[in-house]
């Protein structure tokens, strides 16, 4: 397929003869004659992603009135604006955002780090991020850290090679460094930490309240009967960790219950992990007649390795979790629901303001918990 080399076009070329060994050919819409040499020289046969600089070569222009075509700019006569936009499209051109973002200082753009996929917190705090920044007109690029600090540091040198002008980041449970996010501070980008977060680093914040969230839950649990209330608690890397077993135990304390340091067990977060300590605790010799769970996913493996074991739930065990994941409406789980979209929300929230004015301190989000009461802790459900 022959095109013209000026304009692009291939319906009008007819050959010319030829010319030193070479067909010559000539462009009956723009009335010029080109040689073999001239032949199509599409940038989709060099298998690249085509540049306005194909583009300009391709329609013999100079690259900057093909920029300005591209942006539709008054000073390009619409013939030639016509011309360009129909190449690009027909050679599917993107713009290049990284050099647009070197020339204005804005990509448009907010990193997001998340530590793991295994429920659906995550995507919804995505979810609700993603809802308030479009409004913005802000794209949010998404990286998973797979509860790997390693990888959560390559995610942060990541965004900032990719000029984002923000970052929304929750910590995964290896995370004892914070250079990392020193870092991000240091450059003058605006961060904000939400649901995993740490107090070293001076940034804006969201979370929900841990400590009243798992005060109401443990409170709830001694209020239906239950004495020996155990804690499967997280990492103990995590803020949110030590809230949740403060609050915990805060409950047991005005009800003038002794706090069983043996029935308070620490979990990676995992499916294995859960089940471990679940395990651990059915077969102490005094085993716990309740449990509240620091999330649902593990609130979740504790009810599914109760019943392998014929513990009847919630007659000789009740369990309580955290989150309100959609399997806890399905399964009967009694649980501390979050605002979890309304978390992804206030933190693009905060990243706009702080994008906004960099000199305004912002104030951090603590956002309220809910309990949901199912069958698993009530006998009246």
């Amino acid at each position: 397929m022959i095109r013209c080399k000026k304009c692009g076009e291939v319906g009008y070329i007819k050959k010319s003869g030829k010319v030193r060994g070479r067909q010559r050919y000539y462009c009956k819409d723009c009335k010029v004659y080109f040689s073999e040499e001239q032949e199509d020289k599409s940038p989709v046969a060099h298998q690249h992603q085509v540049t306005i600089t194909d583009l300009a070569r391709h329609l013999n222009l100079s690259a900057s009135t093909v920029s300005r075509a591209l942006h539709k700019h008054p000073d390009i006569n619409l013939a030639t604006q016509k011309k360009v936009l129909d190449l690009a499209a027909r050679l599917d051109y993107q713009p290049n955002m990284l050099a647009s973002s070197l020339v204005k200082s804005k990509s448009f753009t907010i990193g997001i780090v998340v530590p793991e996929f295994i429920n659906s917190f995550f995507p919804n705090v995505i979810l609700g991020a993603e809802e308030v920044l479009a409004k913005a007109g802000y794209k949010l690029v998404i990286c998973h850290s797979n509860e790997s600090y390693e990888r959560e540091v390559e995610n942060v040198k990541l965004l900032l090679s990719s000029r984002v002008d923000g970052f929304l980041i929750s910590l995964t449970q290896e995370t004892k460094k914070y250079d990392h996010l020193k870092a991000i501070v240091a450059k003058g980008i605006p961060l904000v930490l939400y649901n995993r977060i740490c107090t070293e680093v001076d940034v804006p914040k969201v979370t929900v309240n841990d400590y009243e969230g798992a005060f109401k839950a443990t409170e709830h649990l001694i209020l239906n009967g239950y004495r020996k209330v155990a804690h499967i608690a997280g990492p103990q890397t995590l803020q949110i960790a030590q809230s949740r077993i403060t609050g915990y135990k805060d409950a047991l304390k005005k009800y003038e219950i002794p706090v069983n340091e043996d029935w308070i067990r620490h979990c990676d977060l995992s499916f294995e992990g859960a089940k471990r300590t679940a395990a651990y605790l059915f077969d102490l010799e005094n085993s716990p007649d309740a449990i509240f769970a620091m999330n649902d996913t593990i609130a979740v493996e504790v009810i599914q390795l109760a019943k392998m074991r014929g513990i009847s739930i919630p007659a000789q065990l009740a369990v309580v979790g955290f989150s309100d994941d959609i399997i806890a409406q399905f399964i009967g789980l009694t649980t501390m629901a979050q605002p979890v979209r309304e978390i992804g929300k206030a933190a693009a929230r905060l990243v706009l303001q702080r994008l906004k004015n960099r000199d305004v301190h912002i104030e951090s989000k603590i956002l309220s918990t809910s309990l949901v009461i199912r069958s698993s802790s009530s006998h009246n459900h």
